[in-house]
């Protein structure tokens, strides 16, 4: 079985046009490739945050999470978002099913070496692939929330990113970010310049230049790990462009590819 990992975006979920789950539902027909969607919340998180009065803060990136964040975390992940996502799938006519990594210990989770300052933001030691491959083989298209769990009980907070890459190296999978932007690209003069094909040393440079910055760290980071860890391929693709995912199925070059090769192409106007 050949699985593509599709991770969505909490900041792209609610512009997504109804041929996004369109796209997911021909993939799974085609029958080439399976996907599984791995999917994060973080603008509808900070909103119910700030509806209950719980306040949070970030660091590099990431939320720092106590429990009372966390209670708000499964309300948005593993509740509103997650079965969202499952009806508008259903509506295209395949069958999918909601997850939360707490499940059955989908995403057995270990805390990240800034527990100390991110509280119970974790990353996942462990995919349980075999509950993965038992939802696919009913023919069904797995939809996973990412909150994890440890071997006592304790939830964890994963970024989305991380978790969809994590999912990508258990299964051996292609990875694509599915995001509202065409790719990691610099602004200059008010353009977008996309930067089509980026490999470890120019994202360092681009880090230290300060025009990959923020939520976008860890993606490239998790997309290098992933990389190195049995994952064949890894894009960055805009969710708003129509049929950019069959496009990205197809190999096309569309958004930032990803890869651990020497020489890049140049920076590409979009």
């Amino acid at each position: 079985m050949n699985y593509v990992i599709i991770k969505c975006g909490g900041s792209v979920f609610e512009r997504l046009p109804s041929s996004f789950y369109q796209n997911i539902a021909e993939i799974h027909k085609q029958g080439k490739w399976q996907p599984v969607i791995v999917h994060g919340g973080g603008p509808l998180i900070s909103k119910l945050l700030d509806q209950t009065g719980v306040k949070t803060t970030f660091v590099d990136g990431l939320r720092v999470t106590t429990n009372e964040v966390l209670d708000v975390v499964e309300m948005a992940l593993s509740g509103a978002i997650n079965k969202q996502i499952v009806r508008k799938l259903t509506e295209t006519g395949v069958k999918a099913v909601g997850l939360s990594g707490v499940d059955g210990k989908l995403l057995q989770a270990k805390p990240i070496a800034q527990a100390d300052k991110l509280g119970f933001v974790g990353e996942a030691a462990n995919v349980n692939t075999e509950l993965i491959k038992t939802v696919v083989n009913e023919g069904l298209i797995p939809v996973i929330s990412p909150v994890g769990v440890d071997d006592e009980g304790q939830r964890y907070n994963i970024n989305a990113d991380m978790a969809a890459s994590a999912v990508a190296q258990a299964l051996h999978a292609k990875l694509c970010f599915v995001s509202d932007i065409p790719g990691i690209y610099e602004e200059i003069n008010g353009e977008k310049h996309v930067f089509h094909h980026l490999n470890e040393h120019s994202i360092k440079q681009l880090i230290e230049k300060k025009i990959i910055t923020d939520g976008m760290i860890p993606k490239v980071n998790s997309a290098l790990e992933a990389l190195y860890k049995n994952v064949s391929e890894v894009s960055i693709v805009d969710g708003m462009q129509e049929n950019g995912l069959l496009q990205f199925m197809e190999g096309k070059s569309i958004g930032t590819r990803i890869s651990l090769e020497k020489e890049v192409s140049k920076v590409g106007s979009n």
